[in-house]
């Protein structure tokens, strides 16, 4: 992709800094973002200027709210991509097999889609006044796999099923509480924090935590194959009348009306 219109891409001093840069859409990601987003993910990885990578969104109000319900609402789908397909599974797979450290850097809110990428980087440093939390259920979706079975080892199965069934909206300071963050910081001291961490990390050997990254994901690595899928019956369920509630109340500002479905 030779130019990018929904993510910025910066490398300072070996941190390289992937900002999401849809801030009027709350920095929810269309088909063209998420393939930019692996695209610059791929160009850390292959950079030797590149020791750690930082994952944040612009604007201060969000750091992702996960995929574009207004574009699903208007085209069906979530829009045009290089290979044709939405690839997100590919965004998923990259954050965790890229061979450095990333570090998720939320300043607002981590929301559904935007919740399990902040989940799968290695680290989070999230501002006081960032708020966490699910959204599938609520607009006729759903993320499995990493979104699910990963998050149940990172904050415990009781927890994880709250979040997942209730969608309730989670404070900084609960997410430290949880074990879903590392630390929280205020608003203004986020990126300096960012740098510190980043600072200290450089100073490793980067084959180390190569084989220490894939160390740790070896334990959970079978939630990719449990997302694939999920993904694939997400693909199906996306065409039902179930789900076009969910995404019909979503733009409507609406309290969605899935009761004729209980039965299914």
């Amino acid at each position: 992709m030779s130019e990018l219109t929904d993510v910025t891409y910066v490398v300072d001093s070996g941190l390289a800094t992937i900002t999401i840069n849809r801030p009027d859409r709350y920095n929810a990601f269309r088909a063209r973002t998420v393939d930019e987003i692996v695209a610059s993910f791929k160009k850390a990885w292959a950079s030797p200027e590149v020791g750690v990578v930082c994952l944040t969104g612009a604007g201060g109000k969000a750091f992702c709210t996960g995929g574009d319900q207004k574009q699903r609402m208007e085209t069906g789908d979530y829009g045009p991509s290089d290979s044709g397909l939405f690839e997100i599974e590919a965004l998923h797979r990259v954050i965790r097999d890229i061979p450095k450290p990333v570090i998720a850097a939320v300043d607002g809110f981590a929301i559904g889609g935007g919740h399990v990428l902040h989940l799968i980087c290695d680290l989070t440093i999230a501002s006081e006044t960032s708020t966490f939390g699910q959204n599938g259920p609520r607009v006729g979706s759903y993320d499995a796999g990493l979104g699910t079975g990963y998050l149940a080892r990172v904050v415990g199965e009781k927890r994880a099923r709250e979040i997942w069934f209730l969608c309730r909206r989670y404070s900084a300071q609960q997410a430290l509480d949880w074990g879903l963050v590392n630390k929280v910081v205020p608003a203004d001291q986020l990126q300096a924090e960012v740098r510190a961490w980043a600072d200290e990390i450089l100073q490793l050997s980067p084959t180390a935590l190569k084989v220490l990254k894939q160390s740790l994901n070896l334990d959970t690595e079978q939630f990719v194959s449990v997302g694939h899928l999920a993904f694939t019956s997400l693909k199906l369920f996306g065409e039902t009348a179930e789900a076009n509630e969910g995404i019909a109340a979503f733009n409507e500002k609406r309290k969605p009306d899935f009761s004729a479905y209980r039965g299914n």
